[in-house]
């Protein structure tokens, strides 16, 4: 992982350094080799094989400002895979869906992209869910003016949930037995088959202790995991080795949070250390003072931290609904690092039940005012037997698009019926919260929205480039078994 693990941190944060400060044209000379590989991890103490992004300096691309995105991508696979660069807003034919517009890379086979990233906290991954289900994913950095000229040090907390057994095993599990649903990488549109519960943490008893008086819940229970994996990651590694990152005594610290995991929730705790969020998905936003923060699927949150003097800090991240966690530790040199359990003392909480978190955000700058000219209101929806999500009542492939014309101020409200929570990724935009539970906000702008059970966030934005851009749920079995759409965009 880049510039984040504990035996290259210091030095990659050196090299990126000195690589801001050459001039504007050196990084004008080639382009930055990235490849999609396997390779080999320890998960508590077994070695298992996934997939990766390898750039030059380890998983995953820092760039610094005035850098562009200028990238060659390798298929070193044995299957052909595309990569989606999760968050910026490229040209639509370097967006990184398979065949929307172009097709996937055959193994062995390079594509350049080039074009102007934005900065702030982002990740590339694999638009297959299959495949990212196998660690196909990776940080993608891209640093601002601002962050040269901060006196802190910067650590990435790249978090995933991974399982032993293959992508489509653990498709099998959670369909029932009858596989993987859709073959997403070839835009199929099969539902899937019914499901069996059996063996899976269910319902109320992962709630955790939360309140369950909402109206809105009439007395139904959330499923909050639909799949129990092996293990729970940050930077590659479980708490029985955790990443320690080592930092200079009261200093401070940007910590960019990666949810790339599958399927999990996290709630990121940072213990003792005051946090303060100052960005979500990218974006800033007013500061917000807290030590727990809730992080869907496909989001990131930037959280400052101050070190109080000498030490050893765990920053963990709790799976919502139950016991499991992983994390990182922050040390001093002379910091003594504890043993740290897997499993915590307690269930974590569900998150975000009643939009409570994004009700508190607000963008540091907010879309400028203007008319309405289209609105959308998009249901999800969808049960856990037979194991099936819907976008409008539908699946991809018989989807119903969401449209509009390049330049028109759009309002999205996602309108969950489910009882599951859906993280809502819109391609090539970035959009703005603006209701949630039929309360007007100026919330945080975000490229991903957690809609709970039950629960409506509005969104607004100006359509960009006209083309199909996906709109999707980032749950991967959701996905893979169809919950997408397109946001049609015309000229």
């Amino acid at each position: 992982m880049i510039s984040i693990s504990r035996r290259s941190f210091l030095a990659a944060g050196s090299a990126a350094l000195t690589a801001a400060a050459l001039p504007r044209i050196a990084f004008a000379q080639s382009a930055t080799p990235l490849r999609a590989a396997t390779r080999v991890i320890d998960v508590d103490g077994r070695a298992a094989t996934v997939f990766g992004l390898e750039g030059p300096k380890g998983q995953g691309l820092v760039l610094d400002p005035g850098q562009r995105f200028r990238v060659d991508l390798t298929n070193g696979l044995d299957v052909p895979t595309l990569i989606h660069w999760h968050g910026q807003i490229p040209p639509n034919d370097q967006d990184g869906v398979p065949d929307l517009p172009r097709p996937m890379l055959k193994p062995g086979e390079q594509r350049s992209y080039d074009f102007e990233p934005a900065p702030g906290t982002y990740w590339m991954h694999a638009h297959i869910p299959l495949q990212e289900m196998r660690q196909l994913a990776a940080p993608l950095i891209v640093r601002s003016p601002g962050d040269l000229k901060a006196d802190r040090q910067e650590v990435v907390m790249f978090l995933h949930d991974f399982s032993f057994k293959s992508p489509e095993e653990v498709m099998a599990a959670i369909t029932g037995g009858h596989g993987g649903g859709h073959d997403m990488s070839k835009m199929g549109a099969a539902p899937a088959p019914s499901m069996d519960h059996s063996g899976m943490k269910m319902g109320g008893s992962s709630m955790g202790g939360m309140k369950m008086d909402m109206s809105s819940m009439q007395g139904m229970a959330m499923d909050l995991n639909d799949y129990d994996w092996d293990a729970y990651l940050t930077n590659d590694r479980t708490l029985s080795d955790p990443d320690v990152v080592r930092v200079e005594k009261g200093g401070r610290v940007l910590l960019r949070v990666i949810n790339a995991a599958s399927a999990t929730v996290f709630w990121v705790d940072t213990g003792t250390l005051p946090g303060k969020l100052v960005a979500v998905d990218g974006h800033a936003v007013q500061d917000l003072d807290g030590s727990r923060f809730g992080i869907a699927m496909g989001q990131r949150l930037d959280i400052e931290l101050s070190l109080p003097g000498e030490g050893a800090w765990p920053v963990l991240a709790l799976r919502e609904g139950a016991k499991e966690r992983t994390g990182l530790v922050i040390a001093t040199a002379g910091g003594k690092v504890e043993k740290i359990p897997a499993l915590g003392e307690a269930d974590a909480p569900a998150f975000d039940v009643d939009l409570s978190q994004e009700a508190k955000l607000r963008a540091a700058a907010s879309i400028p005012a203007r008319d309405v000219q289209r609105s959308h209101m998009v249901m999800l929806g969808g049960s856990m037997q037979p194991y099936l999500w819907t976008i409008d009542g539908k699946i991809w492939g018989d989807h119903k698009p969401v449209v509009a014309k390049s330049g028109e101020r759009v309002e999205i409200m996602f309108h969950n019926m489910s009882m599951m929570g859906h993280p809502m990724h819109l391609h090539g935009h970035v959009f703005q919260v603006v209701e949630v539970n039929g309360k007007r906000i100026d919330g945080a702008r975000r490229d991903t929205v957690y809609v709970p059970p039950m629960g409506m966030v509005t969104v607004a934005l100006d359509a960009g480039e006209a083309a199909r851009w996906m709109l999707h749920c980032h749950h991967m079995p959701h996905l893979q078994t169809g919950m997408m759409t397109e946001f049609r965009v015309s000229a």
